[in-house]
């Protein structure tokens, strides 16, 4: 069996089409139809780099790990794929996973970074001129408050500069990058149809959000006078963007998701039609969401964990199509995804061993790493759910209780009823908001239900310590 895992960063699950939204996404949509979606499922880490951890680990790191680079005992799916054979690629723009700190290539047998993402310094050259004053699709001007932030300034200029070599739809960064990966699916799948390990990880729709032509109007209201907020810096929207602005910059967003949405059936077209698509497990998901002045804030400024934020879309689709069409309601996290994939290939994940040995006389070793590599693992003890088991629909939940956050700053609980969210950082008390009455968690009622918070917190610092002690 091959795997194929299609990341489209940052987006919200009330703009993915099968999820019941106006926006358009029929590629995401066709896939679920043979798949199975799972209707709450929730990042475990956030944002970018934490959640992607998870993803490789399979283990819960809210409580003990934020924004930093994988450590000598993380055990990464590709690392264990590759030790049992699999042919492995990964293909990304999320230039934050280009830091050679963070080591994101291990266990890969090729890598392709697509540069100039957001703000990647990819095209440094002085010949290449922007102003960003003059710029409409940007609210900076120096010397005037928040406006004045230097930094984002020059994020800003890099990215326009990265964009100066565009000359069609293909020459962005989603195009881009699916382009690679069908390169390499095409040329390894000359001498070989199984055991492949694909990783498509995008960077869109994160922001700027500035899809091509017709993608930009596609959602926009035709009255609208005001400028192309593209990317907005990150902060509370009261005077600095209207209303009319923020909805703008929203549908700019909705914009981008169908243009991405676009290019994953590219790729999706190409596996049928290289012939790998019957034996081949399929996933696409997302890291977080995005915020859009929900709570008074636009981007992601703040870390709280909001539903908007880590509520996300999760399709599965197995290439015997087991539960196609179906709709799982049943709590799952991004932890969930390595335990998942394993237990599909026949790989039990609650046995997974990773031994180094010295290397003998000769120089061989069992297995080559870097010399100076400690055994690191005999055990790796996974904290996410194999879900094949709701799939075939043998069970109906793996979790009471779903529970995660942002590392040192914000955790929180959540159950089919209830959210909890636990500021840690001490910048403001805790909130509880009832899911089914609330949907959009406006209504803060921990005054009214203090029982219930309360519950939902020692339910929230007991899994921790459970964590710490495992």
């Amino acid at each position: 069996m091959n795997v194929v895992v299609i990341i489209t960063d940052s987006l919200r699950v009330d703009h993915v089409g099968c999820y019941g939204s106006h926006v358009k996404t029929p590629n995401i949509d066709g896939l679920a139809e043979e798949g199975v979606k799972f209707r709450y499922a929730y990042s475990e880490n956030l944002p970018t780099m934490p959640t992607r951890r998870g993803w490789w680990t399979g283990k819960y790191h809210f409580h003990e790990a934020g924004w930093q680079p994988f450590t000598e005992d993380d055990y990464l799916l590709a690392e264990v794929l590759w030790e049992q054979g699999y042919t492995s690629a990964f293909i990304t723009d999320v230039y934050h996973m280009h830091k050679p700190v963070y080591n994101c290539g291990r266990g890969f047998d090729t890598t392709v970074f697509v540069r100039g993402q957001e703000y990647d310094p990819w095209i440094v050259s002085p010949d290449v001129k922007v102003n960003v004053d003059e710029s409409p699709y940007h609210r900076l001007k120096r010397g005037e408050g928040r406006e004045a932030d230097k930094l984002w300034c020059e994020r800003f200029e890099q990215y326009i500069k990265n964009c100066s070599v565009r000359k069609s739809e293909e020459d962005y960064f989603a195009p881009r990058v699916v382009k690679e990966a069908i390169r390499w699916l095409e040329y390894v799948t000359k001498s070989q149809k199984d055991n492949l390990f694909l990783w498509v990880d995008m960077f869109d729709p994160h922001e700027p959000w500035d899809p091509p032509s017709p993608y930009d109007r596609m959602y926009t209201d035709p009255n609208y006078a005001g400028p192309d907020l593209i990317d907005p810096v990150p902060g509370d929207v009261e005077g600095y963007m209207t209303p009319e602005e923020v909805q703008h910059t929203k549908n700019l967003y909705a914009g981008e998701v169908t243009f991405v949405d676009k290019w994953v059936g590219v790729l999706l077209d190409r596996i049928k039609e290289l012939g790998i698509d019957d034996n081949t497990m399929i996933i696409h998901t997302t890291d977080h969401g995005e915020p859009f002045g929900e709570h008074g804030y636009i981007r992601k400024a703040k870390p709280r964990n909001y539903e908007y934020l880590i509520h996300i879309p999760w399709i599965i689709r197995h290439p015997d199509r087991i539960g196609a069409g179906k709709e799982i309601d049943a709590l799952v996290q991004t932890v969930d995804m390595m335990p998942t994939i394993l237990e599909c290939l026949g790989i039990e994940s609650d046995k997974l061993t990773l031994t180094f040995t010295e290397p003998d006389q000769s120089g061989k070793s069992e297995i080559i790493f870097p010399q100076d590599l400690p055994t690191r693992i005999e055990r790796q003890v996974l904290g996410g759910c194999n879900l094949m088991p709701l799939i075939e629909g043998k069970v109906e939940y793996v979790r009471d209780l779903a529970f995660g956050g942002h590392y040192n700053r914000e955790w929180y609980a959540r159950n089919q009823e209830w959210t909890y969210l636990l500021p840690i950082d001490g910048s403001r008390p805790p909130e509880l908001y009832h899911r089914s009455s609330d949907p959009e968690e406006q209504k803060n009622v921990i005054g009214e239900y203090h029982d219930i918070a309360n519950g939902l917190e020692l339910e929230l610092r007991r899994f921790v310590d459970a964590l710490q002690n495992m």
